[in-house]
């Protein structure tokens, strides 16, 4: 299969200085509220700020078999940090991808008990695919799956993820409708697909994190063109903007220096990169393994980290008038 990768054109201009600033002392969590690693999240139109987190379970192999005891689900104000509500306690085995669809509902992604879930805002599960720690090959099953993507009309796409390397398309019911990828480096093939989202143009992008590469399909799964680049990196998780832009977060690619890696990435439609904000490390606007992100309403950017296990919001700077 023939590789069509093309390199990341980018904007010189604007890596002279981050168009993005990290928001300090956001959330204000309350004393005691561990997240522990954050895994996913989301906001809502409410400007609610949902994070999927491992409440101090680690990553093992094997996975354990117990759900985490304390809530996996911590929903915080976008504008005050206020923690809103928690959820998810007793549910989780190792809690990975978080969406939230148009209808403001959530949607998870569970490796350790390789299930999709779609919840009401409020922890309801409305809708469960896959069988509980069972994991398969075949339309009724995943194996360690990563994300979902939801269109208007409730239709979905799954990344599956660390194992199977495919891409899984359901009905808004969630009838199993067709599916594509296999492992490899070639067009339309995965070596881990590990965030997915919907552009504006309805195209559906893919964070092919081993690959270090984005890969666009249309809506039947077939292959438009990928963006690669060392202002790139290695995506972990991806979030689109109604003005067509989107945005990456780097967990950290060891082919790219260190002074590079780990940066949140803004690309518009054509996949120019536009800004790059923050680096490895631990001080506020910096990251330890971001792994998901996501944007409010308002265009604010929040962005989960796994090892940093925690949560930043940043916002874009407000232009300097002479």
């Amino acid at each position: 299969m023939r590789l069509a990768c093309f390199i990341l054109p980018f904007v010189a201009s604007a890596f002279a200085e981050p168009q993005h600033e990290v928001v300090p002392d956001w959330p204000r969590l309350p004393e005691g509220h561990g997240l522990g690693v954050c895994a996913g999240v989301g906001v809502d139109a409410q400007n609610r700020v949902f994070v999927f987190h491992r409440s101090g379970r680690t990553w093992s192999n094997p996975f354990p078999k117990e759900p985490i005891e304390a809530p996996t689900i911590s929903v915080i104000d976008g504008a005050t940090g206020q923690l809103l509500a928690t959820w998810g306690e007793r549910r989780f085995i190792m809690p990975h991808g978080l969406s939230i669809d148009a209808e403001g509902n959530v949607w998870l992604t569970d490796v350790g008990l390789h299930q999709v879930f779609k919840c009401s805002p409020e922890g309801k599960t409305l809708l469960t695919l896959g069988e509980a720690g069972v994991p398969g090959t075949d339309s009724k099953h995943f194996n360690l799956p990563t994300d979902v993507a939801v269109m208007n009309d409730g239709s979905f796409y799954v990344s599956d993820g660390y194992k199977n390397t495919r891409v899984m398309k359901f009905s808004a019911a969630g009838r199993f409708e067709h599916e594509w990828g296999t492992k490899g480096p070639g067009s339309g093939q995965f070596h881990l697909p590990h965030g997915i989202a919907l552009d504006a143009k309805g195209r559906v992008v893919v964070c092919d994190r081993e690959n270090e590469r984005v890969q666009l399909f249309d809506a039947r799964g077939e292959f438009l063109e990928a963006w690669k680049g060392p202002h790139l990196g290695k995506p972990y998780g991806i979030a689109t903007t109604p003005d067509g832009h989107v945005f990456l977060i780097d967990g950290g690619s060891p082919s790219v220096r260190r002074e590079q890696r780990g940066k949140a990435v803004e690309l518009d439609a054509a996949g120019t990169v536009r800004d790059t904000f923050g680096s490895f490390g631990k001080a506020a606007g910096q990251f330890r393994l971001g792994h998901d992100i996501a944007i409010g309403p308002d265009g604010d950017v929040y962005v989960a980290e796994a090892t940093g296990a925690r949560v930043q919001k940043f916002v874009r700077k407000k232009p300097v008038r002479n």
